[in-house]
């Protein structure tokens, strides 16, 4: 069976819709510097830190890619387009539903670039670059697993790492 002719056996196709599984949709960008540093940003609404991005619009038909990029620029003022999808993460939910997870490359900032970051006062306290052995300190697991799994795809060179929970999948 195909997508274009999913039908509901009473044929209400919006009651069929209704009741399939909920998956909510987020992209973020990864940044770094000229020393390889990721670029984290703390929350103000939650403990922790994480990468530029956010949900994903669905009312706007709005794309993961745009949607990171969008993220990107409300939240540490910087309008990038961004680079390949290094990786995509289906994260398990217990209290909400399972998340579908785009990473993509941000590229490495310079100076002028991290000193233009202006960040959203509404969501964010601060910013950091962290260096790699550090991400564990302050990433939750998978966004951790996540974040490590994309420096290895860029230091490989090419593809896209997919993840299940922030582990790579083989």
């Amino acid at each position: 069976m195909t997508t274009d002719n999913l039908a509901a056996p009473d044929n209400d196709y919006a009651t069929y819709i209704a009741g399939l599984p909920r998956v909510l949709a987020g992209a973020a960008a990864l940044f770094r510097d000229d020393e390889g540093r990721v670029l984290l940003v703390e929350p103000n609404y939650r403990e922790g830190w994480a990468l530029p991005g956010g949900t994903i619009e669905s009312d706007t038909d709005e794309t993961p890619r745009q949607g990171a990029r969008r993220e990107t620029l409300e939240e540490i003022g910087l309008d990038v387009e961004l680079g390949r999808l290094l990786a995509v993460d289906w994260v398990h939910g217990a209290a909400r539903p399972p998340i579908v997870a785009y990473l993509y490359d941000g590229g490495v900032l310079g100076d002028d670039r991290l000193r233009a970051i202006r960040l959203q006062e509404e969501e964010l306290l601060s910013w950091r670059l962290a260096p790699r052995e550090d991400l564990p300190t302050h990433l939750p697991s998978a966004l951790c697993g996540r974040v490590l799994a994309a420096l290895d795809v860029l230091a490989e060179g090419g593809g896209t790492a997919e993840l299940e929970n922030g582990q790579r999948v083989i």
